[in-house]
């Protein structure tokens, strides 16, 4: 019996090894079969690189190596016509060659790395300026505060930076925009504001270390450690270059019951009306003679309907503004904070909603209209870090968490459309769609590419391949889309309230006036471009319009085809 379990036990023992020895042969003959073929398309890259075979790996992978696939987007590097397969003329903008070529275009697009957004974005938090970094800081300690999302004390400026927080860094931050106090929170967040928080907490709930700068305090949870920039205001900008024009309007009738806050001043000034309404932390500083009147937007005076600046005496100078029916009014840097105030939701959402668009069709303003319109974070297919410092916290949720409001995603395939229960469709003129996402891919959300990006063989390059991604991204959601709100971006920007109360209807969120009328008066959040515009020239030559033009053709008929209604003729070049 012994010896017969001996022979066994030997048997084992060289199955074993056989089995070892040939899944050792077969990862070698593997890793030898892969080098051959990345020799071989390195070899044909320069002459084009066929659909059908692996494409070179992009210079971002060896700098960053492997990527999570939430992070893979759109093609950093650009794929030619000359990688695609061509159809015969007549069928090259049809419908069923678009969705085709949809295809195509997506699987090329997910061999590709997307560069990660904190390289390729210059750190511009929130709107403010990247400044330097500063270990030391200057003002005096005020203590640990209580902190209240909802209801903040500190309500100028707010921004995120994840990585690199300093105390530093946000009291220079809150001193360019003229506030006596910078408070920070979490270790990450920056609150400015002009008055004291009321409630003290003890000392030790601020126990956050700053995420740039170790051994400093950077608050807590729900809690401030809150810091004087006196010492700094001496440096800072005027008051004027952080105040906001925003018209000459026709005075409510009683404009004491209207504002909160009012003062008369012999010789007012702009500086004086708006510094004194910044240190009443209120948004809107109104200008009616010597008369000076603090508040927000509400359903008296709504900011909606401008009139003629000659009503005003043509000037932006106090003195000279008319004493009875209008009034100037300002945009103080007090952030209207009404409608700041966002949270995921309570419970999974039942019905999940996609927000889909073009890259470069408006996703990340839409996203900023939503949150602050409904209070609830919006998600996203991929993960930015620019955008979660700039406050989109959802972007770090799962996608699938069903814990935000809506999901914004640039995907048009089959399987990614039908994962959803409903969609926002975010369309926008193509021109317009093509320079914007050339521009992000160039200098981030908020730059401009230069002439030099411009004249590259880059750009012709960039328009053959995405003008018909932008064509076809539209054709698969109207094909496979089971709820569908189509919402043109041109209309959204024309007719923001009610384009944005159809939106959040669809998303099933009731909304106040106030509510909306806040995110009327905060309409740009921090996503304006900055720095050079782009070009003086005309960048896209007539055989680009002739292409373009086509697809607008294609889809326009596709929306009318659905019940929806057409492209804006603007699209369209004339």
């Amino acid at each position: 019996m012994a010896k017969a379990f001996f022979r066994l036990q030997k048997f084992l023992r060289r199955i074993q090894f056989l089995l070892f020895f040939l899944t050792a042969a077969y990862l070698m003959a593997g890793s030898l079969l892969l080098l051959q073929r990345t020799r071989l398309v390195l070899q044909q890259g320069p002459r084009g690189t066929p659909s059908n075979q692996a494409l070179p790996v992009p210079e971002e992978m060896s700098r960053v190596g492997m990527a999570e696939p939430r992070s893979l987007q759109k093609p950093r590097l650009l794929v030619g016509m000359d990688a695609l397969q061509e159809p015969a003329l007549g069928q090259q903008h049809s419908p069923h060659w678009l969705v085709s070529r949809n295809s195509e275009l997506r699987q090329l697009r997910r061999r590709w790395f997307h560069r990660f957004s904190s390289d390729q974005e210059p750190l511009q938090t929130a709107g403010f300026k990247a400044m330097k970094h500063t270990a030391e800081h200057k003002g005096t300690y005020m203590g640990c505060f209580t902190h209240d999302s909802r209801e903040r004390t500190l309500k100028g400026a707010v921004f995120y930076d994840l990585r690199k927080m300093t105390v530093g860094h946000c009291q220079e931050a809150c001193a360019e925009r003229a506030y006596s106090y910078a408070g920070l929170a979490f270790g990450a967040e920056c609150y400015c504001g002009n008055t004291l928080p009321a409630a003290a907490a003890k000392a030790e709930e601020c126990s956050s270390e700053c995420k740039g700068e170790k051994g400093s305090v950077c608050g807590g949870l729900n809690r401030l450690s809150v810091y004087s920039v006196e010492q700094l205001r001496a440096g800072a900008r005027p008051l004027r270059r952080n105040v906001i024009y925003r018209g000459c309007f026709r005075a409510p009738e009683n404009l004491t019951d209207t504002f909160s806050a009012s003062l008369i001043q012999p010789n007012l000034t702009v500086e004086m009306c708006s510094e004194f309404c910044s240190k009443k932390e209120f948004p809107l500083a109104v200008i009616r003679g010597q008369e000076c009147y603090c508040g927000y937007p509400t359903r008296r005076f709504s900011l909606r309907e401008g009139t003629d600046g000659r009503r005003c005496s043509g000037s932006h100078n106090a003195s000279s503004a008319a004493g009875g029916d209008y009034c100037l009014v300002y945009q103080t840097p007090v952030q209207d904070t009404r409608c700041t105030d966002r949270k995921f939701l309570t419970t999974k959402s039942k019905v999940f909603v996609a927000l889909s668009s073009f890259p470069g069709a408006g996703n990340t303003w839409a996203r900023h209209l939503i949150e602050h319109a409904t209070g609830y974070y919006t998600g996203s297919y991929y993960f930015d870090g620019a955008l979660y410092n700039k406050g989109f916290k959802g972007e770090k949720d799962h996608w699938r968490s069903r814990r935000t409001i809506c999901v914004k995603t640039h995907e048009s395939g089959k399987t990614e459309i039908e994962m959803f229960d409903s969609a926002i469709l975010l369309i926008r003129n193509p021109y317009k769609s093509l320079m914007a996402e050339f521009n992000r891919k160039y200098a981030g959300h908020l730059g401009y590419a230069t002439d030099r990006n411009w004249k590259s063989k880059e750009w012709p390059d960039f328009v053959n391949s995405y003008a018909s991604w932008w064509a076809s991204h539209v054709l698969e959601w109207l094909k496979y889309g089971k709820r569908l709100l189509v919402v043109h971006y041109e209309d959204l920007k024309q007719s923001l309230i009610p384009k944005l109360k159809e939106m959040v209807e669809f998303l099933n969120v009731t909304v106040t006036e106030d509510r909306l009328l806040c995110v009327e008066n905060n309409r740009d959040g921090n996503f304006k471009r900055s720095g050079a515009k782009q070009k003086n020239f005309e960048p896209f030559t007539q055989e680009m319009k002739d292409l373009i033009n086509r697809y607008i053709l294609t889809v326009d008929e596709a929306l009318k085809g659905r019940n929806f209604s057409g492209l804006p003729r603007e699209y369209v070049p004339r």
